[in-house]
């Protein structure tokens, strides 16, 4: 994965900050659109202080102007600026508006010299804005959170036409196909390859959109799922229909269906230790951790830091039960976890780092059990089901098919464009897919790797998650924003339904019966957690009647 300096939570754009100049879209009082990745190269003025805005995922906010400024200057500048504008178009430009825009006025042009700003849909944003200017200036916003004026929305309010995510499509001055079509046009999907997205659309298969599997039950507001780095989406968990586990800032949160109320497991902003002693645990635990990937499953909770970090909780006792660092390596960052049970029923992890190694932990003895090295780092790996062979995908267009008790490599996977970030197996287990910056998801079969059986393409971007439901009848693949497709395994992967709404996606989980299923969207005004619900066929109850 692309690294990115642990210092701080702000620090997308940090590599880029030094002499670089960011291109990137401007919008207000509409959902965020994801910001664009592109590069254009500036040289910095002589003597001329170097950047310090930075962002912290590729989201800005629904209601920013700009969005790799930090939360807070950001915040105040944009929304000052926008007040300024859209009042004197209005003819509303109050003293204290006024005495805000000059004050602010000042600390965004120095933002301008350092950065080329695109003010195209920052014009949009104005004319928005003059559809109903407001005030926001709570604690909740100061720090980065909205507050909850708009309220969740149940199926039954869907079915009378209300917007799934409380967007007032009607008070805004663009219609929401017409922004639909703006994100798709202007989407700058992030590629370490040049041009493989469309390398790859070359070898996509046609698939036949409109099908229906799972239907909106509802829209929680009151959970804020967040994202830390712009390529790792898997902090969404479901262990039961009614149980979901997910990141929130610093918080480890889980959330009840059944009581509507989420509960802090864990808030890694300040210091965190075991209580429990186990051999190779760091007993002085860490102190303001990064969380950038998270594991739920049964009764363990799994985090990995930036810094190489894994913190463990069991959900049924007090406190954390074992801490470690996986390296000092300054490449350290944790992209992902699994959790798994052996074929004797112990309790394990693996961890994938971009220090190129994958480890295995032993939870029965709290102890790395193996450690594989490979030539890059490693995004995401998958253990098949009889626990005999796993899935390497990472800095390379090529994953990899090992063997997972010893590591060997049995078959190199070719056929992506660019790297891989996602990877998952059915439960049938001959089939598995792959999730690229190419914007494709492949369908193998371990049967016969000589090519991909499928290759499924997103709207937007790469595709950064995937699931199979426990049954494998369906799979889900999920974007960076916007778009979860899922698949029906049956059709042989020909048809699928389109899950559209507006967001940065922070992970996606169908619960382990199947039920439900669960998303995440990271925005600043309609952050949310997404329900759907498995519609099964009842036809024969007709029957009966």
């Amino acid at each position: 994965m692309t690294k990115l300096p642990p210092s701080s939570i702000f620090s997308l754009f940090r590599s880029f900050s030094h002499g670089h100049g960011l291109t990137f879209t401007l919008w207000a009082d509409l959902p965020s659109p994801p910001i664009d990745l592109q590069l254009r190269p500036r040289r910095r003025r002589e003597g001329a202080p170097r950047a310090r805005w930075w962002a912290a995922s590729s989201s800005p906010s629904p209601r920013l102007r700009s969005s790799l400024l930090p939360p807070v200057r950001r915040r105040r500048r944009s929304r000052a600026r926008g007040r300024a504008r859209g009042a004197r178009r209005a003819g509303l430009l109050t003293p204290r508006i006024r005495r805000r825009a000059d004050r602010i006025e000042d600390h965004i042009e120095e933002m301008e010299d350092d950065y080329d700003m695109d003010d195209t849909a920052d014009d949009m944003g104005e004319e928005n804005y003059e559809r109903g200017m407001r005030d926001s200036d709570s604690e909740d916003e100061e720090h980065g959170q909205s507050n909850d004026k708009i309220p969740d929305t149940s199926s039954a309010d869907a079915r009378k036409g209300k917007d799934i995510q409380g967007i007032p499509w009607e008070k805004l001055a663009i219609t929401r196909d017409k922004y639909r079509q703006t994100r798709l046009d202007q989407y700058k999907n992030y590629e370490n390859m040049p041009n493989s997205g469309e390398a790859a659309a070359k070898e996509c298969k046609p698939t036949e959109k409109g099908g229906m599997y799972y239907e909106f039950r509802r829209n929680t507001r009151s959970v804020k799922s967040t994202i830390l780095h712009f390529q790792l989406r898997n902090l969404v968990w479901a262990t039961s229909k009614h149980d979901v586990y997910l990141m929130s800032h610093f918080s480890v949160l889980h959330w009840s269906a059944l009581s509507g109320l989420d509960t802090e497991l864990m808030n890694v902003q300040g210091h965190v230790a075991p209580r429990e002693k186990h051999p190779g645990s760091l007993l002085e635990g860490f102190s303001g951790t990064q969380v950038s990937t998270l594991s739920v499953k049964d009764n363990l909770l799994v985090a990995g830091g930036f810094q190489g970090e894994l913190i463990c909780k069991h959900l049924d006792r007090e406190g954390i039960s074992f801490c470690c660092r996986t390296t000092y390596d300054e490449n350290a960052i944790t992209n992902a976890v699994e959790i798994f049970n052996t074929t004797s029923g112990a309790v394990h992890f693996m961890a994938s780092n971009n220090d190129s190694g994958v480890r295995d932990y032993d939870m029965e003895r709290f102890q790395l059990y193996k450690h594989f090295q490979f030539e890059w780092p490693v995004n995401h790996t998958a253990l098949s089901p009889d626990r005999k062979l796993a899935v390497i995908v990472g800095d390379d267009p090529n994953g990899l098919l090992i063997d997972a008790n010893s590591g060997k490599t049995l078959h190199s996977l070719k056929g992506h464009f660019d790297y891989s970030f996602a990877s998952a197996w059915s439960p049938d287990g001959r089939t598995f897919a792959t999730g690229n910056q190419d914007k494709t998801c492949r369908i193998w079969d371990a049967r016969n790797l000589s090519k991909s059986l499928h290759v499924l393409r997103g709207n937007l971007g790469a595709i950064r998650s995937i699931r199979f439901t426990s049954d494998g009848q369906f799979m889900s693949m999920a974007e960076p924003a916007d778009f979860v497709h899922v698949f029906n395994v049956g059709s042989d992967y020909t048809r699928r339904q389109e899950l559209d709404f507006f967001g940065e996606i922070s992970g996606m989980s169908f619960s382990p019966d199947t039920d439900m299923l669960f998303v995440g969207v990271w925005d600043r005004t309609y952050g949310s957690l997404l329900q759907f619900g498995r519609l099964y066929n009842h036809s024969y109850l007709d029957s009966l009647c």
